[in-house]
């Protein structure tokens, strides 16, 4: 049992990993895997969807091969009072594909995705610099991915 009293064993946990590297594997693959029935894994997969432990499934794109050459973790600092409103505007953003509320060096952190550096500055400083309550924007430019 996990700590929200969901009930996953080490099969469950096998199957979460095979779907983390490929969510387009399929039941009969995995079960192949796991040396199982197809409709055991059809059924441990549905349940632990239904539970809320598998919430869904995404493509993961190459940012560069589709024009955006410029990807950053971007931390925001604000304004206490406007924590909040400062992270429900940056999502928002097209150009912000995710948003984390954070401790440690930033209260906020994003990944943003540009075409080039130009791109990047009018994004951080013409448009989310302006928002109400930011007080300091700290972009990390990713150089490479490596996992």
């Amino acid at each position: 049992m996990d700590n929200n009293g969901n009930t996953i064993d080490e099969k469950d946990m096998k199957i979460l990993e095979i779907l983390r590297r490929d969510g387009r594997k399929s039941y009969t693959e995995i079960a192949k895997i796991l040396d199982t029935s197809e409709s055991s894994v059809r059924k441990r997969i549905k349940r632990m969807e239904e539970e809320g432990i598998i919430k869904g499934y995404r493509v993961e794109i190459d940012p560069p091969k589709i024009g955006y050459n410029v990807i950053t973790f971007t931390g925001f600092d604000t304004n206490p009072e406007d924590f909040l409103s400062v992270a429900k505007k940056l999502c928002e953003f097209e150009e912000v594909k995710r948003v984390w509320t954070s401790t440690g060096d930033h209260m906020i952190m994003t990944e943003i995705w540009a075409k080039d550096g130009k791109e990047l500055c009018e994004i951080l400083f013409d448009k989310l610099g302006k928002i109400k309550g930011v007080r300091r924007i700290c972009p990390t430019i990713i150089l490479e991915q490596w996992k």
